[in-house]
């Protein structure tokens, strides 16, 4: 009977330690997969953490590359104008040595009449080309729609020309020669202001320099040039014909008319060289012509107020 409850205490406790082996094994099992999923889970955290820290960097850069982009572009205007002043200074200095006869250098200034047209992109492609600044005589009637390409708009064209360094000048706002605009100095001065008007609107620059539609000698012939000049003056314009041509203003058939033509009138040491924004027969001559000049040792410029060329 003892011998048999011993053995019955043995089994028990073979049994017992049996249970806790198994109990302890998959315990062990349990907490080593445990720890093991916790270390990649903190693995992972670690990384993602990481990613997080890296792309908030990463933001924090691309953010302040923005907004330094925007700062650029907020201070593009300033930038050019403030170039353009110093350009023009120089500009001006050169005119008087040019004058005196003090430097074998000459000065064309390249100037687009009756623009902007669909064509003014295609001109405007060609001077950034060659980093040529020009002047565009502009006008409003009209120009919302390119008047050579209706499907398109010519509106942000005024802003483009600034943008790009160029002089923006005032061709009057509707250009109507035979329909109003030389009836009275008063009706001229008016179609001037409303140009002005819509320049400022479109770009924030308030131009001070005007062409007279047609040129001076047609506000002449309609009787009205004297006290049109008087009335640019007391609103402080200032005004300017030009001293060559290619002729794109009336019919030119082909390029090579243009160009004879323009050749046979480049003989000033400072020029004002008139086109047209719309002459395809031009815009075929513009490279050429920039070359022909440059080989000339003609300085190409925008005009500006205090140039010899601006009648004031």
């Amino acid at each position: 009977m003892e011998r048999n409850e011993s053995e019955n205490k043995k089994n028990y406790w073979i049994i017992f330690a049996i249970i806790a082996i198994i109990i302890f094994t998959i315990l062990s099992v349990y907490y080593f997969q445990e720890l093991k999923r916790n270390i990649n889970n903190k693995e992972l955290l670690l990384k993602e953490i990481n990613s997080i820290k890296e792309t908030e960097q990463k933001g924090i850069k691309e953010n302040k590359d923005i907004e330094k982009q925007i700062e650029n572009l907020k201070n593009i205007n300033e930038n050019i104008q403030e170039e353009k002043e110093i350009t023009l200074n120089n500009a001006k200095i050169l005119e008087q040595k040019i004058i005196k006869k003090e430097t074998n250098y000459k000065i064309a200034y390249l100037t687009f009449d009756d623009g902007p047209y669909y064509n003014t992109h295609k001109v405007l492609d060609v001077l950034k080309k060659y980093k040529v600044k020009a002047t565009f005589f502009t006008i409003g009637l009209d120009k919302d729609d390119c008047y050579d390409n209706k499907k398109e708009s010519c509106k942000e064209l005024y802003l483009k020309e600034v943008e790009e360094g160029h002089t923006i000048a005032n061709h009057t706002y509707s250009h109507l020669i035979f329909k109003g605009l030389y009836t009275s100095a008063d009706s001229f001065i008016e179609q001037v202001k409303k140009q002005e008007k819509l320049i400022k609107e479109r770009t924030g620059v308030t131009t001070n320099i005007v062409r007279f539609p047609g040129g001076s000698g047609t506000a002449n012939a309609y009787g009205i040039k004297d006290q049109a000049i008087n009335k640019l003056r007391e609103n402080g314009y200032g005004w300017v014909d030009w001293t060559a041509q290619d002729g794109d203003g009336g019919w030119v058939a082909t390029g090579d008319i243009a160009w004879n033509n323009l050749v046979k009138e480049i003989n000033e040491d400072i020029e004002v060289i008139l086109f047209h924004d719309y002459s395809t027969q031009t815009l075929s001559i513009l490279p050429k012509t920039i070359e022909y000049l440059q080989n000339k040792n003609y300085i190409l410029l925008p005009l500006f107020y205090d140039s010899v060329k601006v009648n004031k």
